[in-house]
């Protein structure tokens, strides 16, 4: 991945209808989505020139906005169109794509009800989220102290800016000791998600993973779920007790940068990345690609 801080890179980023030179993409230190985190966002991968799931992903950004009473001044046509027009911009086949979403900065206060609503779309070569020879073996989570909120007290199904603070914090703290990333609690101390990712457990064939109620409910989880229904595989979406972490056989994250990657370790806890786990590797990386034309 390059060195190059993310506001000194080349390229063309689409902000606000119109595709502008990337270090001229700027907004003032006063825009309210800064100070006030009114702001949305998404996490998408081109494979081949094609975005995985985009209109599932700019229909996610509107109801985003929605939740956090705003409403972003285009259409998911209009939405994804934009993304395609950066990608062919910046000359990418395989990339990873940014649309964000704030409010502006007609009035600085908690309440800007009249404030402009802005969009950005950037798209930049991003590798694997994880190291691959680690990435095979399995990686070490720790277990964070900061939990998923009560769903009364934030807006847990939008991915909205704000939700992420704890995130990295979590992160941080777990890479100062050693681990990949961190899992999370939720408000009532069950298994949540990881700071960017959700989790699946398997333990004597059965996929366990936590129901997606005061978190994100990931489309790469969705798609993680649907592959494997289809193969057969048993998934149950439930409350997960952390007493239950030793009992489980195989662990594995799903997220668009992540996709589907092995856990080895959860804190004292130890897996083995299995066949099950390898079969919905390869499935997922089947299914982003895109479907070869008939000649």
């Amino acid at each position: 991945m390059s060195a190059t801080p993310f506001d000194q890179r080349d390229g063309w980023i689409w902000y606000d209808g119109k595709l502008v030179p990337w270090k001229d993409a700027q907004l003032h230190v006063l825009s309210h989505g800064l100070h006030y985190a009114s702001s949305v966002f998404e996490g998408e991968r081109a494979y081949g020139g094609v975005i995985f799931k985009s209109r599932e992903h700019s229909e996610r950004l509107k109801r985003s906005a929605e939740i956090l009473d705003f409403e972003i001044p285009y259409t998911p046509e209009e939405i994804d169109a934009a993304k395609y027009l950066v990608l062919e911009k910046n000359g990418q086949t395989d990339a990873y794509v940014r649309p964000v979403a704030w409010r502006g900065s007609e009035m600085m206060g908690v309440a800007a009800q009249h404030n402009k609503i802005h969009l950005a779309i950037a798209t930049w070569e991003w590798p694997s989220y994880f190291d691959p020879a680690e990435k095979m073996k399995g990686i070490r989570i720790d277990i964070a102290d900061y939990r998923r909120p009560d769903p009364a007290t934030a807006p847990s199904t939008a991915k909205a800016a704000g939700l992420y603070m704890i995130c990295t914090i979590s992160k941080h703290r777990a890479e100062r000791k050693g681990y990949a990333d961190a899992l999370m609690l939720d408000w009532q101390g069950r298994v949540a998600e990881c700071t960017g990712a959700n989790i699946f457990f398997i333990r004597d064939g059965v996929i366990h993973t936590p129901l997606a109620d005061c978190f994100l409910d990931g489309i790469t989880r969705q798609t993680v779920i649907e592959i494997a229904r289809r193969r057969g595989f048993e998934v149950a979406e439930r409350r997960i007790l952390p007493d239950e972490l030793p009992t489980f056989n195989e662990c594995f994250i799903t997220g668009t940068a992540a996709e589907v990657t092995p856990v080895s370790e959860i804190g004292p806890h130890r897996y083995q990345p299995g066949n099950m786990t390898k079969v919905l590797m390869e499935d997922y990386e089947a299914a982003v690609q895109p479907k070869a034309k008939a000649a």
